[in-house]
């Protein structure tokens, strides 16, 4: 187990957000965590980086407790967060993106960077065609690209994935799916929140619904796509 989230309570002053969640993560799955608008799901992404206080739980990373741990520290133990929305400094060049991602790296000038860069160049051979185009004048599927590759610069053990196909076009969705996947395959554990239900579902190992901020169900990624109920509240499907 690389993350177990047990009992886990976040509040907004008097309103809480998460009703004492429960989640777990395997080293090497792809986990995803899907429910409607205000379930909670961004809530509990910005909790486990280290952005949110929790007010109750415990969040256990690799056999430590963090759940007081400052986020920059979190950073260095392994846990990195491509946030919705984007959130890419866009006055900044690809390249002055890419390299804010190594910024808690020890190693950050030597050939190990260098060698993950190439490794992002070669998941997003755009970034590499773009890398001296200001951030801010790319197309949203490019800067989603950039967010990802930013966050993989930081060689996370537990990569977070906040909406990464908000806003896309199918294409593009596809498209960032198959690299997940193949992220993944590389040996970095994936936990992704997401609206789109059917994308995320048919590539996670494991899969939690989160709904005003409670786990209502959880179950393997595929058996959990054929789920007639599922298929009624998130796909869409009667």
């Amino acid at each position: 187990m690389l993350l177990e989230i047990t009992d886990l309570a976040v509040a907004y002053g008097r309103i809480e957000a998460l009703h004492g969640i429960s989640i777990q993560v395997d080293a090497g799955e792809i986990v995803t965590l899907i429910g409607a608008n205000g379930a909670g799901k961004s809530t509990t992404m910005r909790a486990i980086s280290g952005l949110r206080p929790a007010s109750r739980g415990s969040i256990i990373f690799d056999g430590e407790d963090i759940t007081n741990l400052r986020a920059d520290l979190r950073v260095t133990r392994g846990i990195s967060q491509a946030p919705e929305g984007r959130g890419i400094f866009p006055g900044m060049s690809v390249m002055e993106n890419l390299d804010m991602g190594t910024y808690a790296r020890k190693d950050r000038r030597s050939p190990a960077r260098d060698a993950d860069l190439e490794r992002v160049f070669a998941l997003f051979p755009r970034l590499k065609e773009r890398r001296t185009q200001v951030a801010g004048t790319m197309s949203g599927g490019e800067q989603q690209m950039l967010t990802i590759g930013r966050a993989l610069m930081a060689r996370p053990r537990l990569l977070l994935l906040d909406e990464p196909s908000m806003g896309l076009a199918p294409m593009l969705i596809q498209q960032i799916f198959s690299i997940i996947k193949e992220i993944n395959a590389q040996g970095i554990t994936v936990l992704v929140v997401e609206q789109n239900a059917q994308q995320a579902l048919s590539i996670a190992d494991r899969a939690y619904i989160l709904e005003t901020g409670s786990i209502v169900k959880s179950g393997q990624g595929r058996d959990m796509l054929g789920d007639p109920a599922i298929k009624a509240a998130y796909l869409g499907v009667a």
